[in-house]
């Protein structure tokens, strides 16, 4: 198991540490997971997100290969600017989602999920990086102002935007991205001064939060996760993300199987669910119709399963992204029920995010 540069501090702040994408990494602090979500809604957190994989594809003809290979346009954006984008299979399958940091003009980072990092340099070439940095994802609505005190050049840095800084006398990068549905930073730091600068973050009052919280706060905004959202069998369409593909921009790796499916129809949908108690809802839990009509199945009929759920603790409603049958013709306000543990749970069908600081509270 491969451990983030960061590792002796997280056993100092007493996380409990577990195993994900062959690394070890923080599941939850002293806060617990509920706590270290709500802090990031309120104000701010840190997350050691180090087992995301840096692929450096630098010198001429990198733009080439980027453009050619994934599913987004690079020509809508310019150095200095980040992009999130899909890697796809022949069939259109989702191989993984990354985002793009466009540094200069043939210089790039490349960041893939932790467990895909060599099938994405397989596809793309380039030289890996992991291990020499740290990534430290700083998120919530007073995380800018927090990090200000460390580095206003980080925390300056706009959304989707490139940038670089100095700290300690080491070389670092930050963009304007993450994962929460907050606004924040994600800051590359050598390993050199990575602890310095993860001590740094809690002394200006930015907590420690894990990989629990950092997976109920995407969920909570509505977001994919590769090996639940995306990843094999499923295509960007399936997810509702058609803006990731610009098929106007000539081939990419996959293209001819999308438009094929673009052109028919996707057969399965990903859909929001809130449930109507605080009962969590499930991954792989069952989705059945309740109701006739418009096309529908008949009551109790299969018509989907649950992709990721969870307890929402900003909504103290349970929530879940679920793939539902196109041929259920299920519509936005149609409830549904959920199967969790051998009993049903009351559900309606949501637009995403779930909730957002914009009012999308349900």
């Amino acid at each position: 198991m491969k451990r983030s540069p960061l590792y002796e501090s997280h056993l100092r702040l007493g996380a409990k540490v577990v195993p994900f994408g062959g690394w070890q990494m923080p599941l939850f602090y002293r806060l617990g997971t509920v706590g270290e979500h709500l802090a990031c809604r309120s104000a701010a957190v840190a997350f050691d997100v180090s087992h995301l994989g840096t692929v450096h594809i630098e010198g001429p003809g990198s733009y080439d290969v980027l453009q050619r290979s994934l599913t987004n346009d690079l020509s809508r954006i310019n150095p200095g600017r980040a992009q999130y984008t899909h890697l796809l299979s022949d069939e259109g399958w989702v191989v993984d989602d990354l985002i793009v940091w466009w540094i200069s003009k043939d210089s790039f980072d490349v960041m893939p999920n932790a467990s895909n990092t060599s099938r994405v340099i397989q596809a793309l070439g380039g030289q890996e990086r992991t291990q020499e940095r740290a990534l430290i994802a700083i998120q919530g609505p007073k995380a800018r102002a927090l990090l200000g005190s460390i580095s206003k050049v980080a925390a300056g840095v706009g959304r989707f935007a490139v940038g670089e800084f100095e700290w300690e006398g080491y070389h670092c990068r930050v963009a304007g991205t993450g994962y929460t549905g907050e606004d924040g930073v994600e800051c590359s730091v050598p390993t050199g001064c990575a602890l310095d600068f993860w001590d740094a973050l809690r002394d200006a009052g930015i907590e420690p939060a894990g990989l629990g919280a950092r997976d109920t706060l995407r969920l909570e905004a509505g977001l994919p996760l590769h090996g639940h959202e995306l990843g094999e069998g499923i295509t960007p369409l399936q997810v509702g993300l058609e803006w990731v593909v610009a098929f106007e921009k000539g081939e990419f790796i996959g293209r001819t199987s999308l438009e094929r499916e673009a052109k028919q129809g996707v057969d399965r949908k990903l859909y929001g669910l809130v449930s109507a108690t605080r009962q969590p809802l499930r991954e792989k839990a069952k989705v059945l119709a309740v109701r006739e009509g418009k096309g529908a199945r008949d009551p109790g009929d299969l018509i989907g399963v649950v992709t990721s759920g969870n307890y929402s603790p900003m909504l103290e409603r349970g929530i879940a992204l679920a793939f539902l049958d196109a041929s259920a013709h299920v519509e936005i306000g149609d409830r549904v029920m959920v199967e969790v543990r051998g009993r049903g749970v009351p559900a309606t069908i949501v637009d995403t995010p779930f909730w957002s600081h914009e009012g999308a509270r349900r």
